[in-house]
């Protein structure tokens, strides 16, 4: 089997011979009521794939759809004039950069018109171009544009050039509504909708289908598609791993699995990793590559938010389709760029739960926050997390809290604001990380956290206080009875009490008692 990994063209796929798992079922249901769509998607799911099948299609190129759904439900095939506008593949910088890309298009367009540029400003080329394509061919325009917001993404930090991006786009899109008659269809892909930066304020009429179930797999490979389409693959990688076919199917759920983009969706897996996944026949991290979003890396720099809140419970659909200008919250990003999903949906007070999707997405952010909140745990230096996890496993309790110790006093402090969210956010990224080999849990409370680690021959109760001595915590210990569940357990019992300073962001003193 040829696996399409990194092909965005239809044409290419379909004349190429790779697999092609068909949707043209979903796109004729949209294409054929006409109007303005936007559909949200994480990145590597495949939304330039869905733009260019659509490109295909406007075109009429029915050769193309050859044994696939749409070839038995379109009829007439007609050709349109299509106009497809891609504003990835670029990292945008400074406010020449859209500029620039925006005037490659329109040069390309302005050809095929054959026509000249006749007016300096984009939006007025993009009227002209519409118009003249309109009078050409007596068809009304197929309007595709993938990555929409990729300039918004890039600036986000950046207010100035940001505004700059958001006034140019917001009068370029805005073009589609005053030359509604002479489209036939428009749609938009990206992965977030910044609707509070008025992007679409002059598109009133964009019909989101981000949420939707009827497209809930619209992009990305349901368990339906991979059942159907891939079972042989999947047995040929079970043998590889020496596992059984049902083992495999289990552990590639486990892995890339778990994307929900509504409540009551089929559970979805992100394309590039399963298809990886089965070409290379291996278990490994594929889709995360580029590390945490850069608002979010800035956002935790500053301080501002507790990691233990970003799987939340509670959280209203509006926060999940919109995104704020000021990025002050990143839960709508980090849900629509794929770190967070959905888990469930309270229908009584239509409030989500989220989660993040699968052991990919969460490892790979967990690096990512490593990062930032301990970017001494390389794996050549003293701090590597597998030298902490054996000296829990050795019971060498003396030694780990001594690596502790030096570990927070190596700390360059790139972070700023409160010192006690800043150590509970480092703790949590610890555990999260000596979580992957060793049994961790955490308990927290008012401001406070005690961590539980077990080893086959170890248990560790680590009470950790702001601002308070060790023996402070080793009382609360004892006061809470946290020892108890584990008093007729034949294990070596540590209880560790640990004084955190918010003054010198260090630990300041601890005492061990066995």
């Amino acid at each position: 089997m040829l696996y399409p990994i990194g092909i965005q063209n239809f044409e290419k796929i379909r004349e190429g011979g790779y697999v092609y798992v068909d949707k043209t079922d979903l796109i004729y249901q949209i294409v054929r009521t006409g109007g303005y769509y936007f559909l949200s998607r994480p990145r590597r799911f495949g939304k330039s794939l869905l733009v260019s099948t659509m490109e295909a299609y406007f075109q009429g190129k029915k050769e193309l759809f050859k044994g696939l759904a749409l070839e038995k439900q379109e009829k007439d095939w007609t050709n349109y004039p299509v106009l497809h506008l891609d504003l990835s593949g670029k990292t945008y910088n400074k406010a020449e950069d859209l500029e620039i890309t925006l005037d490659q298009h329109l040069r390309q367009w302005e050809k095929d018109c054959g026509i000249a540029a006749r007016y300096p400003e984009p939006d007025a080329r993009f009227k002209d171009v519409i118009d003249t394509l309109y009078e050409k061919t007596g068809k009304p325009v197929a309007i595709l544009i993938d990555e929409y917001d990729k300039p918004l993404l890039d600036s986000a930090g950046n207010e100035t050039l940001r505004e700059s991006y958001r006034s140019r786009l917001q009068g370029f899109y805005s073009v589609m509504k005053t030359r509604d008659g002479k489209i036939r269809f428009g749609f938009l892909t990206g992965i977030t909708k910044l609707g509070k930066l008025s992007i679409f304020s002059g598109l009133n009429n964009l019909n989101d289908i981000s949420m939707d179930l009827e497209f809930s797999s619209l992009c990305g490979i349901s368990e339906t598609d991979l059942h159907a389409c891939f079972d042989q693959e999947v047995a040929a990688m079970a043998a590889a791993n020496k596992i059984s076919k049902n083992e495999c199917y289990a552990k590639l759920k486990d892995y890339y699995d778990g994307y929900h983009f509504c409540e009551g969706s089929e559970d979805i897996y992100n394309p590039f990793s399963l298809l990886s996944a089965l070409r290379k026949k291996r278990f490994s991290d594929y889709w995360y590559e580029t590390g945490t979003p850069t608002f979010v890396v800035k956002a935790l720099k500053r301080g501002q938010f507790n990691l233990e809140d970003l799987t939340l419970e509670g959280v209203p659909a509006s926060a999940l389709t919109g995104v704020n200008s000021d990025d002050s919250d990143p839960i709508p990003v980090l849900y629509q760029s794929g770190y967070l999903t959905i888990k469930s949906y309270d229908e009584r007070w239509e409030r989500y739960s989220l989660k993040y999707p699968n052991k990919e997405v969460e490892r790979g952010f967990m690096e990512g926050l490593a990062r930032i909140y301990t970017p001494s745990l390389n794996y050549n230096s003293p701090f590597d997390v597998r030298k902490f996890v054996e000296d829990f496993e050795k019971g060498d309790a003396e030694s780990l809290m001594k690596r502790f110790e030096a570990f927070f006093a190596d700390a360059d402090y790139e972070i700023v604001g409160d010192a006690e969210l800043y150590f509970q956010n480092t703790m949590y990224v610890m555990c999260k990380l000596m979580g992957q080999y060793t049994q961790v849990e955490r308990h927290t409370s008012n401001g406070r956290m005690d961590i539980v680690v077990q080893t086959d021959q170890y248990v560790y109760i680590m009470e950790l206080k702001m601002d308070a001595s060790a023996d402070e915590a080793l009382k609360q210990i004892e006061d809470k009875g946290y020892a108890k569940p584990f008093a007729a357990n034949p294990r070596k019992l540590f209880k560790i009490g640990v004084g955190f300073s918010s003054e010198t962001r260090r630990i300041k003193e601890w005492r061990i008692e066995d």
